[in-house]
């Protein structure tokens, strides 16, 4: 057998590789979920105008001034947020870093998780598609949450917001995510232990 074929059965074969990857994929992959919905849900619901017979309804003009854009709802969402001033050129060209970087995991997930390159079998710039991913995700939720849901509270009428101290939900739950998954075993167990003791589970 091949030497490299045969290094990558054993990587793929070996429980110990297998399970230090496959998470860091599988949380990328959703984290990147959780920011096709921020792009696209944020903007389909503002324009959502309620149920009928049919199901949703949503205001016309969600078609003519968003997704008449581009054939693809996401980049005609990102044109959208864009014009929107939430975010900007830089932005859409990170998105399109880390929508690649999805990809590779997604499609090519088993040689992923078959390369002899160990660790670094991810690609070379995962890491760095991952803070952007996050970084755009929390962006467009600030965003969001400063012009459109503190205006339209009275809650707020009068408050001076710091949008540094804002945590988006999605951010908090990318953060559990990836600390249940891929922390140490102090942390990975931490939340599950502190919601047994809080709820009285034990």
């Amino acid at each position: 057998m091949n030497p490299k074929v045969r290094q990558a059965w054993e990587n793929f074969l070996n429980p110990d590789v297998t399970r230090s990857r496959l998470p860091a994929a599988s949380v990328y992959i959703a984290a990147f979920e959780a920011l096709k919905d921020s792009i696209v849900g944020r903007i389909r619901g503002f324009f959502w105008t309620g149920f009928d017979e049919t199901g949703d309804r949503v205001d016309p003009k969600y078609q003519s001034d968003v997704l008449a854009r581009n054939r693809s709802p996401v980049y005609a969402s990102l044109d959208w947020l864009k014009e929107m001033n939430a975010i900007d050129e830089a932005d859409v060209r990170a998105f399109d870093r880390v929508k690649a970087c999805r990809n590779t995991l997604a499609h090519q997930l088993f040689s992923t998780l078959g390369s002899e390159l160990g660790s670094e079998s991810l690609p070379p710039d995962f890491e760095q598609c991952c803070l952007d991913m996050v970084s755009l995700l929390r962006k467009i939720e600030v965003w969001w949450i400063s012009n459109v849901e503190i205006p339209t509270n009275p809650d707020y009428d009068g408050s001076d917001i710091d949008e540094e101290g804002i945590l988006p939900g999605p951010i908090i739950s990318i953060q559990l995510l990836h600390d249940i998954a891929l922390g140490d075993e102090e942390r990975s167990h931490f939340y599950y232990n502190e919601f047994r003791r809080q709820s009285g589970g034990g």
